[in-house]
């Protein structure tokens, strides 16, 4: 950070000031001083030239300002200035106390509330429109000083006898606050200055320190807040009279005097501290007494009250920043962000990138590579020191075991230096590293390519291989300069200067060293050079005699060790062999300065607006040789140009000198001119030129040369050559224009050309994703693979299908269209064409992956493929895990794998009637799990009528399908007799329905057909039934049997078994158990005719030869009955 005085300004009448306070928003200038003087003066810079900004730009008083009627001595300018002209305050905001008088007052940080002490001890809190919010009269104690916490919870009131009292914001006391700086110290002293910075651009640092507290007597303490039990100690040793933050926080200015062991008076001085206690700087200012200082609100000026003088100082912040291969890097705090903001901003396309890091250290650029330094996180143990090397496609990071205060960088070498030690880390450029290189980096500490020395150790560098003769300079607050080699690191020399260097720099040879020290004095060390010194020894190294003053920023040429540019206050001076050219006015940081150009980027005015940089921002300066070069030749002439540039030879004049006689078609100057300046590619063009007879064909390849395209074309097309002009535009990729000028001829070599041409604008509009725009140009340029794409991206899938319908068999590009149509889940299509490209397999995997299993077992059996059923038997296997039996009886059915899904829903079935749920239910799933087996039944049936062929095929198959599902069904009840589960639920819901209806016999005929499915129904159900419509019926013989047949049940417990018995016995004992007639159905059941069917719809057995029987479940139906079903009473199937 550097700084000098630029401006002063005298108040009329030799008034001595008190008071000055810089607005933050609008820039008036306010101060205050004896005798009542209030002025408001504003600076505002005027010029018309883009490349003055900032603090190069003239600044003039556009506002110069007394107000009258103000008396006292005492000042404070308020932020709210224009809005405190422009509003009426209440009489009680307004200052009438005579008998004391304001000595302090403050806005907290949204600028909502202000306090105002007075020096008897009153205080008012006041809102931001005038009214009063609250008063206090604090007794017998004199108040000086008041300031606001950021979240405007907490009042500090500074005490005349130098205490600091904390206050909550409804004028409570709280406590005493504890000044750790004043420890050891005797004597009255005052507070000099209270601020408490708010927060509002953003912190350098999470939990950084921001309320600094001053005493008259230099004592310091910076806080983090306002019970800090450890706050930042200074001791500035000088009698301060005002303190600051600047607009970030960062920087915190202390004004005072100081005493000089040399002189008798006092020095006027403002130091610069850092938020953790590191000094700055130090600016001497003239004048008798120093009285107050104020910030600018961009932290880029201060303003310093002395005497009857207002002084203004310009601030050249430290910016965490870089440049690196057109790339500007840069660093700012953001307000909502406890990490810093780091922006890359490619100048070239006008493009920025974003990354957050936290606790930033430095930014450090080389070549296409950039540093970012950050220290560790005290608050987390595992966050180290590290490095984050990267550029656009690469991110190293690397971990430091020293802190990185200082980092250098070259082509090859990060260095990194703490206030003890130095840290090598040899890094190489991606492009360069071979797969085995790039493996190795993470093994490079145990080779060697990372190294870390003490800063007293003196290695010697000497290992086997050729040595780099690279150099290391590292600079002590002593003075002293070590040099070391590099890559291996050897200490070379030392040298003592007599300042402490802030700033070195080494030019392109490593043989001169620029020193910029503390106080802004740039110096010059020749250390090759051999002197005597005084004693008369030989020593290595000399101090050159050039020094300037007030020097912020310097940058050595790439290519000329002797020719360096540097910033002295708002000029830019370029010096070659020491001798300076004429400056320019500037105030930008110098980025690049290469081929005589001195590329600069005014920093102050990007990071006024972070987030949008212009490239208004960058400008270029030429230096005077390449200036005059360019005069020469405009004015004078090729040879007199050439002889001044033989006199000033550099590449980049050659180039210039070439280009000019290029233009003039000097093919020989030209050619000497590439020579010189060693440009290869020059100088073929030249040779190429020469061989041309044609004088305007070589103006128009010079126009080419030159980036005239236009004119170049234009020039073709007037000699009729339309080939060099298609060509000129087939190199510069303007393919619409070469689309143009081939529509404009015919000829049959340009066929291929056009269809380039078509395919080529059809890939920049599909680049730009303007897909329907593309589509049109493949079509004529019949390029089917990006029509594809297009048609995909558009969803044009009709489209799709007719190019794949149009394409021959065994195309390329019908798997890639297939696989389109699978990720939108059109399985028709998609199979259609992996069948036309004579892919079966990847055809029935899609069917697998879509779900369409029907299709795919069809797929399977057409081409022979034998693994269809271990895939289903696999994918049912997965749903069952995941406990999806429906979807693999859904599976199994749509591959008409019936005989799995039915053992699976069979399994469902006989589950659900263990939870005894309801018997409907139940009913359902035994009828689904039924019908399965019949489609199985079905299959087999249909699949061994195609296998038997002649006259007797029917009833062949028949006996065959029957034999072969005898064979798979041994093991399986169900398939016997699927339909036993349902028929048992059906007669159970039956009988309970008739029950309820009132016809009990039927009821009983019903639930005596129960008996047969105890395997189905529990027992003590079908009992209970049987014995409730037995009673229900007077059929008490019956009733009877089943209360015996539950008594002995063993699934009952004793208790149940008792209850039975007790109920029993209270029916038996009024009714006798036998029955009144005989059961028909008991006397059908005991002749010699056999199981009669049973009628499915009313529970009785058929004893008619005319009777209705279910095409679907087989199940019989009285004749007279089933006039009243449309439906099958128990499948449910359709009667007709």
């Amino acid at each position: 950070m550097f700084f000098y005085l630029s401006k002063k300004i005298a108040i009329p009448n030799n008034v001595k000031l008190k008071c000055v306070s810089w607005n933050k928003d609008q820039g008036f200038i306010a101060c205050g001083g004896e005798d009542g003087l209030l002025k408001v003066l504003k600076l505002e810079t005027q010029t018309d030239d883009a490349k003055l900004r900032g603090l190069a730009a003239p600044s003039n008083l556009s506002m110069n300002q007394t107000l009258e009627g103000h008396s006292g001595e005492s000042l404070y300018f308020m932020e709210c200035f224009q809005l405190l002209c422009e509003s009426s305050w209440y009489e009680e905001m307004i200052n009438n106390r005579n008998k004391s008088v304001v000595r302090s007052m403050s806005w907290n940080a949204d600028g909502q509330k202000i306090c105002i002490v007075y020096e008897d001890g009153a205080v008012i809190v006041g809102s931001v429109d005038g009214n009063r919010i609250w008063g206090k009269d604090l007794k017998g104690i004199q108040l000086c000083h008041v300031a606001w916490s950021a979240d405007s919870k907490i009042l500090l009131f500074g005490m005349a006898n130098g205490e600091i009292h904390i206050y909550d914001n409804q004028g409570n006391f709280i406590m005493k606050m504890k000044l750790n700086c004043l420890v050891n110290v005797t004597g009255a002293i005052s507070i000099a200055g209270i601020h408490w910075y708010h927060g509002t651009e953003g912190y350098v640092e999470p939990d950084c320190p921001c309320l600094a507290i001053c005493f008259d007597n230099g004592r310091c303490q910076i806080m983090r807040h306002e019970n800090d039990q450890n706050p930042v100690l200074i001791d500035t040793g000088m009698y301060v009279v005002s303190i600051q933050w600047n607009h970030i926080g960062s920087v915190l200015a202390v004004a005072g005097s100081q005493k000089v062991v040399t002189q008798d008076k006092d020095v006027n001085t403002v130091q610069f501290y850092t938020p953790f206690g590191e000094h700055l700087g130090t600016l001497k200012v003239p004048g008798k007494q120093m009285s107050a200082l104020s910030w600018e609100g961009g932290g880029l000026k201060i303003a310093l009250a002395v005497d009857s003088f207002i002084y203004f100082a310009n601030i050249r912040p430290d910016y965490k920043w870089g440049y690196c291969s057109n790339t500007v890097v840069y660093a700012y705090t953001r307000p909502d962000r406890p990490e810093y903001c780091v922006i890359f901003w490619d100048t070239k396309n006008n493009e920025k990138y974003v990354k957050y890091v936290k606790s930033l250290l430095s930014i450090t650029t080389c070549g296409d590579f950039c540093i970012l330094a950050t220290k560790a996180d005290e608050n987390h143990p595992q966050h180290k020191h590290s490095a984050i090397l990267c550029n656009c496609n690469l991110i190293v990071l690397m971990l430091f075991l020293i802190v990185p205060l200082f980092v250098a960088m070259t082509k090859t070498h990060v260095i990194a230096a703490s206030k003890e030690a130095f840290y090598t880390w040899q890094y190489r450029v991606a492009k360069k590293l071979t797969a085995l290189e790039i493996n190795q980096i993470t093994r490079s500490r145990k080779e060697g390519r990372e190294r870390i020395y003490h800063i007293d150790d003196t290695p010697s560098g000497s290992v086997d291989g050729v040595l780099d003769y690279s150099k290391a300079i590292q600079g002590r607050e002593s003075g002293a300069i070590q040099r070391y080699s590099l890559p291996n690191v050897g200490l070379i020399q030392k040298y003592s200067l007599n300042c402490r260097a802030y700033q070195l720099s080494l030019n392109c040879n490593s043989s001169r060293l620029a020193i910029i020290d503390i106080s802004g004095a740039l110096t010059f060390f020749d250390l090759d050079a051999r002197v005597t010194d005084s004693t008369g020894q030989q020593v290595t190294g000399e101090l050159l005699k050039l020094e300037r003053k007030d020097v912020w920023d310097m940058k050595w040429a790439k290519d000329n060790p002797d020719l360096f540019a540097m910033m002295e206050k708002t000029r830019m001076y370029v010096f070659r062999n020491l001798d300076p050219e004429e400056p320019i006015q500037t105030s930008g940081y110098i980025c690049n300065f290469e081929d005589l150009e001195i590329k600069s980027v005014l920093l102050d005015e990007i990071l006024k607006n972070p987030e949008h940089p212009n490239k208004d921002y960058i400008i270029n300066f030429e230096i005077r040789s390449l200036r005059d070069s360019r005069a020469l030749i405009e004015k004078v002439g090729i040879e007199d140009a050439s002889q001044f540039i033989e006199d000033n030879p550099h590449p980049r004049l050659w180039r210039l000198l070439a280009e000019a006689a290029l233009q003039k078609l000097d093919l020989h100057t030209a050619e000497q001119a590439f020579v010189h300046c060693k440009d290869y590619q020059g100088i073929k063009f030249v040779k190429r030129l020469g061989n041309l007879q044609s004088e305007p064909m070589r103006q128009a390849e010079v126009a080419a040369y030159f980036g005239r395209f236009e004119e170049a074309e234009r020039m073709y097309l007037d000699m009729d050559r339309r080939d060099l002009a298609i060509g000129l535009r087939l190199k510069l990729g303007d393919w619409f224009r070469v689309l143009q000028l081939l529509k404009t001829g015919s000829g049959d070599a340009d066929d291929s050309l056009l269809e380039q041409a078509h395919n080529a604008i059809g890939d920049y509009f599909a680049d730009r994703q303007k897909w329907l725009n593309a589509v049109q140009y493949y079509v004529q340029g019949r390029n089917q693979e990006r029509l594809a794409e297009c048609y995909y991206m558009l969803e044009d899938y009709e489209g799709l299908e007719n190019l794949a319908s149009s394409l021959p068999e065994n195309h390329k590009l019908l798997p890639e269209i297939a696989q389109m149509f699978v990720r939108v889940g059109m399985c028709e299509q998609a199979v259609t064409a992996f069948l036309k490209c004579n892919q079966p397999k990847a055809a029935v995997d899609t069917c697998v992956h879509l779900n369409q299993w029907n299709k795919a077992v069809e797929l399977a059996k057409n081409h022979s493929m034998k693994e269809i059923g271990s895939l289903l038997a696999r994918y049912a296997s997965h749903l069952l895990e995941k406990n999806k039996t429906l979807d693999a009886i859904e599976l199994y059915r749509k591959a008409n794998y019936f005989y799995d899904a039915a053992k699976l829903m069979f399994k469902i079935a006989d589950e659900e009637a263990k939870k005894r749920t309801k018997p409907l239910r139940v009913k359902k799933l035994y009828v689904l799990s039924a019908l399965l087996i019949e489609q199985y039944h079905e299959q087999m049936k249909n699949a061994q009528r195609g296998k038997v062929k002649g006259k007797s095929s029917e009833a062949t198959s028949a006996l065959a399908g029957l034999l072969e599902e005898e064979v798979l069904s041994t093991t399986s009840r169900f398939t016997d007799n699927a339909w036993r589960g349902a028929e048992a639920y059906h007669f159970f819901i039956l009988a309970q329905r008739q029950l309820y209806q009132g016809y009990v016999d039927t009821a009983l005929k019903t639930a005596l057909h129960l008996r047969d499915y105890e395997d189905i129904i529990p027992a003590v159900e079908i009992y209970s039934l049987l014995a409730i419509c037995a009673c229900a019926s007077r059929a008490f013989g019956t009733c009877s049997k089943a209360f015996i047949k539950l008594e002995s049940l063993e699934t009952l417990s004793s208790e149940q078994k008792q209850q039975y018995e007790d109920l029993a016995l209270e029916i038996f004992t009024k009714h006798t158990p036998k029955d009144n007639r005989k059961s028909e159905l008991d006397s059908l059941l005991e002749g010699g005719e056999g199981k009669l069917p049973t009628c499915v719809a009313t529970g009785s057995p058929i004893t008619e030869y005319q009777f209705w029987m279910c095409s679907v479940c087989k199940h019989c139906v009285l004749a007279q009955e089933i006039g009243n079903y449309n439906f099958c009473p128990l499948c449910h199937s359709s009667v007709a």
